[in-house]
């Protein structure tokens, strides 16, 4: 089916991204799987064609696109290629936009820069040990003294944390409010080489092998107050202004997923051979194939519309949140039932299916599990 969301220069440009991951990633994504993280090269390379810089201002360094779709096609490709590139996700589509729209002109000057060339990768930290999809009850604080804060705490779950170079930390600068627990909670954006800042152990995970996740922790870590993104006890409603981007590009990465577990399991049938036939033969793997070509096709035909809502600064919460739902739902049935139709040859790592298989579980979990999606969606509807 066409898709009609992306012109002619976008598609230039994804097979220009296409060509450097076959040329830059895939060749060496066995050894970051094993080591756990991307190379820090990689990322230079991506600065040094302008991919990381799309969205940033001329003036820093950037192309300056405002139009979000040429972030849409990295994403989409990177997850076609069965590359688990979260740090990439998370510098671009969960950091960026804070910077973008929260960082004052002196901060831009700062950061933008080494942003946008790969020399500063950044990470976001919100989730701690106690928290999980509950931010309003953050623990780590920030106590303020004279010109700068005083930081204290713990993080978990964090993608790219062990290379960033600058993470955005959202700590409690006050208690919160009987009538509000959302209050009180400020962004800081921390330089990972101060003193007290520590990047513990990296977390070993089912899938998603090359995506680093760590844990952090502060102690007694002095953060200049011009490292603050926005006013102080405001971080809630900063937050929640970036939910339908990052939960946008989960559902696209999904998708992108989905569809190639769809072409894997076309090709693997048709070569597969049991009782003397294709694999591709049987009226039910026909039939399963069918039913995963159209739930890909439906859940496509969403993300696009997001992508357009999106771009015209329309794409709801709520919209953003049953995009999500819908996509990654989506992507465990798919996988799932494309991993049967492997057979045993399905559970094999060194089958793409097996690695397609166990990075997609995370995805009805990260960037707001599917039961919080669920409630958002509902509350939508006065329910």
């Amino acid at each position: 089916m066409e898709r009609m969301v992306y012109t002619a220069e976008h598609e230039e440009f994804r097979s220009a991204v296409r060509r450097f991951l076959e040329r830059e990633a895939l060749p060496k994504y066995a050894t970051w799987e094993r080591q756990g993280f991307v190379d820090p090269e990689f990322f230079l390379q991506m600065g040094e064609l302008g991919f990381l810089g799309m969205q940033v201002p001329k003036e820093f360094g950037g192309s300056g696109i405002e139009s979000y779709k040429f972030n849409a096609v990295l994403n989409e490709e990177a997850a076609a290629a069965g590359l688990a590139l979260g740090s990439l996700r998370t510098h671009l589509d969960l950091v960026y936009p804070y910077l973008q729209r929260f960082a004052n002109a002196e901060q831009k000057k700062r950061w933008l820069p080494g942003f946008a060339s790969g020399e500063t990768m950044t990470a976001i930290a919100m989730t701690e040990p106690d928290t999980g999809s509950d931010l309003a009850g953050i623990r780590t604080t920030a106590r303020r003294a004279g010109e700068v804060y005083i930081v204290n705490g713990a993080k978990t779950f964090i993608t790219g944390g062990r290379q960033a170079r600058r993470v955005l930390v959202v700590c409690r600068t006050s208690p919160p409010e009987k009538a509000n627990r959302r209050a009180g909670l400020t962004i800081l954006a921390i330089d990972t080489a101060t003193p007290g800042f520590t990047s513990g152990r990296m977390l070993s995970k089912l899938g998603l092998k090359a995506q680093d996740t760590c844990e952090l922790s502060f102690d007694d870590v002095r953060v200049p107050i011009e490292d603050r993104v926005g006013e102080e006890g405001q971080a809630f409603r900063l937050l929640s202004q970036n939910l339908p981007q990052e939960r946008l590009v989960i559902a696209i990465g999904a998708v992108a997923s989905a569809r190639r577990a769809v072409e894997h399991t076309v090709d693997y049938t048709l070569n597969r051979k049991a009782f003397g036939t294709p694999v591709a033969s049987f009226q039910n793997t026909k039939f399963v194939l069918a039913d995963c070509a159209a739930d890909v096709a439906a859940g496509q035909a969403l993300v696009d519309d997001a992508i357009e809502r999106h771009d015209a600064d329309a794409l709801t919460p709520a919209q953003a949140a049953l995009v999500k739902l819908w996509s990654t739902e989506m992507q465990g049935r798919v996988v799932d039932k494309c991993l049967q139709l492997h057979g045993g040859y399905g559970y094999i790592t060194e089958y793409p299916i097996a690695r397609l298989y166990a990075d997609a579980r995370v995805t009805r979990i990260l960037g707001g599990t599917s039961e919080v999606m669920r409630t958002v969606v509902a509350k939508s509807m006065q329910l």
